[in-house]
């Protein structure tokens, strides 16, 4: 077969549940070294098309080509295990091969997965996740398909994920909600929409700005349309019912505009405003407090005194204490020693990880009329329960639907109206991104950002953060907790001037300080073939870095014909992963005495 013959063809492929359409006739392809991000709101089918190129499950119409002898990698969104294989067994099939149960425990680690002898039914669904990532990726297939591959894992491990699935020509196809990882990993975007698929050859900012062109153009068809129709529709009124050939022919050609004339673009609702939310100025102060799980310290005489209005990012590795602290918040966990004091009007409104237990035989909106029939915000204005499912993107067809009908990612979507319906003057958000589709994320983003209260959220999602807070707590491990006034992009910038500083203070220490005289200086100088191989390596990474930011606006162009795409696609990552080992090389060198 031919070498330029795409990893996978996908030819008018349908697939259907009941009555519930999810993609027609849809057509793609994936060629070799394509990392594809694929986009589309929760319940509209985006899993079910990963599982269904996975061979996971069946499809109506269509076919799935692949080019011969292609291996398929799959992480499930939530995978299934035996209870009683260790994680090393779960994770890998090593057949007793010392080379790769070594680079089993290097990704493991990677994963902060240590415990390799450990029964996976004692391993939590975050850290089954991992396994199987690992498991993944140690299969090394040509192909990497990836349900929501961030989920569970802190920032720690997304940039070393990040890292990992952009270097080399590797192939991807992958859902995730991470918009950082989605621009920095892949270069094709799919989006899935109103059951058919478009492509963007080019990052998610790309996208964008493409997906936005589109909908533009579209409105304006339909408005053309819309005008057009109501011209004909007066013809077709007037017409006798015996028609010539020309008359059927603009009756036929009625019906096609009729067509285009109905379609309803998705109007994205009014930002949400409300003013009827009353805090007061006392919200709450953590007065001194210590918290520790045995030799697991979470904090040490803590004290924090929250200002009004205040929204607040909580960010740090699994296992620091973020979560604990807002159940000790929420006085679900008591601190031991020191003390929390709560402000007489604080309303919390807290969306956790857990999620909440529905009974899946309610209707969508008996689930939130039970709580309330509406919203007042303020001005006389009300909200009622059907208004804010909608804002929420459940169409008045889904909110009489029956909660077991929904997916995971709408089901979260569900509980976040839950708690929003309850009108809280103080939102507590564990994790809220997880799960939810991109649309969703930007709504809820504008929602907090003209939310009148007080927010806290904990999440890995950087993108999240950064249009929500203004204000971090980083809780390192061991107690320790730093109070950052700034977003978290404003935070990694600080962090990285902090390290490159404490590394020049360190080497300027250290050369200040007079010799030992009695222990031998067995640093050497650098040799003349070392130099030659310094500088030139100075020029060519100047001429790669220089390659680099022409291809990438190239890819991002949307000038480029197939051919031309496919040849640019496969040569950056090439192209980093060369930049990656001169850069190496270059740092090696650099640090002998010249």
């Amino acid at each position: 077969m031919a070498k330029d013959t795409p990893y996978v063809d996908v030819q008018n492929l349908s697939k259907s549940f009941g009555a519930l359409n999810l993609f027609s006739n849809i057509s793609f392809s994936i060629a070799e070294g394509q990392k594809v991000g694929l986009i589309a709101k929760n319940g509209t089918g985006k899993s079910t098309l990963l599982s269904v190129l996975a061979g996971k499950e069946g499809h109506d119409t269509g076919d799935i080509i692949f080019r011969r002898d292609l291996t398929v990698g799959f992480l499930e969104q939530s995978p299934q295990f035996d209870p009683e294989e260790s994680v090393l067994d779960a994770c890998f099939n090593h057949h007793g091969e010392e080379e790769k149960v070594l680079k089993a425990k290097q990704v493991l680690t990677q994963l902060k997965i240590r415990d390799l002898g450990q029964p996976m039914g004692q391993l939590s669904g975050g850290q089954q996740k991992r396994v199987a990532l690992a498991n993944v990726l140690l299969m090394e297939p040509d192909l990497l398909i990836l349900d929501e591959p961030t989920n569970h894992l802190d920032l720690e491990m997304i940039e070393w994920l990040e890292g990992y699935l952009a270097r080399g020509n590797r192939t991807l196809l992958m859902v995730t909600h991470d918009r950082f990882f989605l621009d920095r990993v892949c270069s094709v975007i799919l989006e899935l929409d109103d059951h058919t698929i478009y492509t963007y050859r080019g990052s998610y900012s790309y996208y964008l700005e493409k997906r936005q062109e589109r909908i533009d153009a579209k409105r304006a068809e339909i408005a053309r349309a819309n005008n057009l129709y109501r011209t004909e529709l007066e013809w077709m009124r007037r017409m006798p019912q015996a028609r010539g050939h020309k008359a059927r022919y603009r009756e036929e050609a009625f019906y096609e505009l009729e067509k285009v004339a109905k379609q309803r673009m998705e109007e994205r609702q009014l930002r949400l405003k409300a003013k009827n939310v009353y805090i007061g100025s006392k919200i709450f102060e953590c007065q001194y407090i210590s918290k520790a799980f045995d030799d697991v310290v979470i904090l040490k005489d803590f004290y924090y005194n929250f200002a009004r209005f205040e929204k607040m990012g909580i960010v740090g590795n699994n296992g620091t204490g973020k979560s604990t602290f807002i159940k000790m918040l929420l006085s679900q966990v008591q601190p031991d020693e020191g003390r929390i004091v709560i402000g007489e009007t604080v309303r919390f409104g807290y969306f956790s990880q857990e999620g909440l237990l529905f009974d899946t035989n309610q209707k969508v909106i008996d689930v939130i009329t039970a709580i309330a029939d509406y919203v007042d915000l303020g001005g006389g204005r009300k909200l009622s329960a059907s208004q804010l499912l909608q804002y929420f993107l459940f169409t008045p067809e889904q909110q009489y639907n029956y909660v077991y009908k929904l997916s995971g990612g709408e089901r979260r979507k569900l509980y976040l109206c839950t708690v929003l319906m309850r009108n809280p003057n103080f939102l507590v958000l564990d994790e809220p991104t997880n799960d939810l589709d991109i649309v969703t994320l930007q709504i809820l983003e504008e929602y907090l950002q003209d939310f009148p209260g007080c927010v806290i959220v904990v999440s890995h999602d950087r993108y999240f953060m950064d249009k929500v807070v203004d204000h971090l707590l980083v809780f390192k491990g061991q107690g320790e907790v730093k109070d950052f006034p700034g977003n978290y992009t404003q935070y990694r910038e600080w962090a990285a001037m902090e390290s490159n500083n404490t590394s020049s203070s360190s080497k300027s220490n250290n050369i200040s300080q007079p010799r030992e005289t009695h222990r031998h200086d067995d640093r050497r100088r650098m040799s003349y073939k070392e130099k030659r191989e310094f500088e030139q390596l100075e020029r060519e990474i100047a001429a790669l870095e220089e390659e680099q930011h022409a291809l990438e606006e190239q890819l991002c162009s949307g000038t480029l014909s197939v051919e031309e795409l496919t040849e640019k696609s496969k040569r950056l990552p090439i192209l980093k992963e060369e930049l990656d080992e001169k850069s190496m090389r270059w740092l090696e060198l650099s640090e002998i005495e010249d």
